[in-house]
């Protein structure tokens, strides 16, 4: 016996009313856990955090690099920027490779329980997926890889910020608009290298901050520092306090794009895997 067709019509009805209602509540349930979800990464704990520059000026005969200088002026507004946030700056000049990766590696494994976040600046020559100490290259991800999860517990859920002031490249970037008057007069070193493809670290809270886009060359003043880093401590200057720092640094890639050297620009870049929005606000007394 056929079930007669207005039957089979309310059963139908009634079928997908149900799926319908039960679509919504789950819709529902997940935005209102997306909606729990803290929006801001917490930074009113004890300490703000380790910042690790190392500044690379000089290195070994063998390797065939030049002296970059104008660095020591970077390092020194890094410094100062960093210490007016609240961080413990450490840095450190000319270190070899083991140096570096022993004084990386310590600070991994340090308790990071009562800091609001790791930051890690390379000031050197380099090229895509590498930077150079002073005697020999260090591979990116074998630094990052130490802060993941699985290794540095006390950071889990914390920004773990990377800053590479190193040319990614041997390309120019043309400029497509007049030079701004005076910019030809500045003494300017472009470091070349060859690019290689970089894959950024796996795991969540990682940022990574590049001078320059991949494939292209960055420039540094001899005697006023990089273009990326001094207007990235001119910006933190600012608004550090004010500005959500992925915002921050968007702002600085306008700044540095709008530069000139002789008829080249550059254009910094960065990865962010944060999960969460990120202000360096005043700590409270």
């Amino acid at each position: 016996m056929k079930t007669p067709p207005t039957v089979v019509f309310i059963h139908s009805f009634f079928f997908v009313s149900r799926v319908q209602s039960l679509t919504t509540v789950m819709s529902e349930e997940k935005d209102s856990v997306i909606t729990d979800l803290p929006l801001e990464y917490q930074m009113d704990n004890k300490q703000r955090g380790l910042a690790l520059i190392f500044n690379q000026e000089h290195f070994d005969w063998k390797l065939n690099l030049k002296q970059r200088r104008g660095t020591a002026k970077d390092k020194a507004s890094l410094t100062e920027r960093f210490q007016e946030l609240g961080f413990k700056v450490k840095a450190y000049d000319d270190i070899k490779k083991k140096k570096m990766l022993c004084i990386i590696k310590k600070a991994a494994e340090a308790d990071h329980t009562e800091a609001d976040c790791f930051v890690c600046v390379f000031l050197s020559h380099g090229d895509d997926g590498h930077i150079f100490a002073h005697d020999d290259r260090v591979d990116i991800k074998e630094i990052t890889a130490l802060f993941k999860g699985d290794t540095c517990r006390s950071l889990v859920g914390k920004p773990k910020i990377f800053i590479f002031q190193a040319c990614r490249g041997k390309v120019h970037e043309n400029a497509v608009t007049p030079m701004a008057g005076g910019d030809s007069e500045m003494s300017s070193e472009v470091v070349e290298e060859a690019a290689i493809l970089c894959t950024p670290p796996a795991g969540e809270d990682f940022l990574m901050c590049y001078c320059v886009s991949e494939g292209f060359v960055s420039f540094r003043n001899i005697h006023d520092g990089s273009f990326y880093i001094q207007d990235l401590c001119g910006t933190l200057q600012e608004q550090a306090s004010t500005l959500e720092f992925t915002e921050l640094l968007t702002l600085v890639n306008l700044k540095v794009s709008r530069r000139c050297a002789a008829n080249d620009k550059q254009m910094p870049s960065f990865t962010s895997m944060l999960t969460k929005k990120l202000y360096f606000r005043p700590k409270k007394e």
